[in-house]
């Protein structure tokens, strides 16, 4: 007998087994409280397990990161050495590029400046910009950046990438490495960030860096929020030199009530939902690199916590 042991606050786990179980006969699916004999748990699924979860599993031999980001998983010394796995699902990239396609074109587009209007009462009129005009700048390019930037560039704006390696994209400027960062972010209308959290990556977007954003810059953040220095984000919108933010993460979650940056009317709060994962689509990528783990094949979509990603 074998068992996937789930565990997730966040995640349903009705849902969830109610998935995979028709394509995992044979395989006892449960919660973590709920597992009978430790020895048979040989599969994982989880978020955000807490720590020393994986020790009485001694025989797992795979663990399935519930979500695309496994900075949860960073600098933790209690992984077992075996193959771990994210979601890669089609749906989160498509969630993930309509999010960041309606904060650009809400920016592009003006539209802050008629809701502020709206409210006021006031007949308000800005003549529409091209978008070639706009540049876009995405910070970071793997799968769910990528993904993004190629429909922003369909939608005709002027698109820059920048990776820690260089990308190559069509119809996307692409940069790379440290040294090529500040002309990045000088170069960027509306700068998009969506990074992996990592230990390089953590306050890489400190009170220097945004201040190399152009002078009424558009902000939007959908990947962590520790790649920013919260506080001089909010001290850049309070004075101007950001326009405008887009903020779906921050660096403590849920977002305080007494923070600054709830009050602020150049600010659009979101409760980290830009992607997420959809248990239907991504459950038939989960049993599949079961079955690999099974049949002794290579699993998809392996990551590796001590990098980052």
């Amino acid at each position: 007998m074998s068992t996937l042991v789930f565990y997730s606050e966040f995640d349903s786990f009705t849902e969830w087994s109610a998935l995979l179980a028709p394509h995992l006969p044979g395989v006892t699916i449960c919660r973590a409280e709920e597992v009978q004999q430790a020895d048979e748990v040989h599969y994982a699924l989880v978020w955000k397990p807490p720590h020393g979860f994986f020790a009485p599993y001694r025989h797992l031999k795979l663990l399935v990161n519930l979500g695309a980001g496994v900075d949860s998983l960073v600098g933790r010394d209690d992984l077992p050495d075996i193959p771990i796995i994210r979601l890669s699902d089609p749906h989160m990239a498509r969630m993930m590029a309509s999010y960041v396609l309606f904060a650009v074109l809400r920016y592009a587009r003006d539209i802050p400046a008629f809701e502020r209007a709206q409210r006021d009462r006031r007949w308000h009129y800005l003549h529409p910009r091209s978008p070639e005009s706009v540049r876009v700048g995405v910070l970071g390019l793997g799968e769910l950046g990528a993904y993004a930037a190629s429909e922003l560039a369909r939608q005709g704006f002027d698109v820059r990438g920048w990776s820690r390696s260089q990308k190559t994209l069509a119809g996307i400027a692409c940069s790379s490495g440290m040294d090529a960062l500040d002309d990045f972010l000088a170069s960027s209308d509306i700068l998009v960030v969506m990074l992996p959290l990592t230990p390089q990556t953590h306050g890489l977007l400190n009170a220097e860096r945004l201040a190399c954003l152009p002078q009424g810059a558009a902000f939007i953040n959908v990947s962590r929020g520790a790649i920013v220095d919260q506080q001089a984000l909010t001290l850049a919108l309070r004075r101007g030199d950001i326009a405008e933010a887009t903020l779906d993460v921050f660096d403590r979650e849920p977002l305080p009530p007494d923070d600054a940056l709830w009050g602020m009317d150049n600010v659009l709060i979101t409760p980290h939902l830009a992607s997420v994962a959809i248990p239907a689509s991504a459950a038939p990528q989960v049993a599949d690199n079961i079955h690999r783990i099974t049949r002794g094949e290579p699993v998809l979509n392996q990551v590796f916590p001590q990098q980052g990603y």
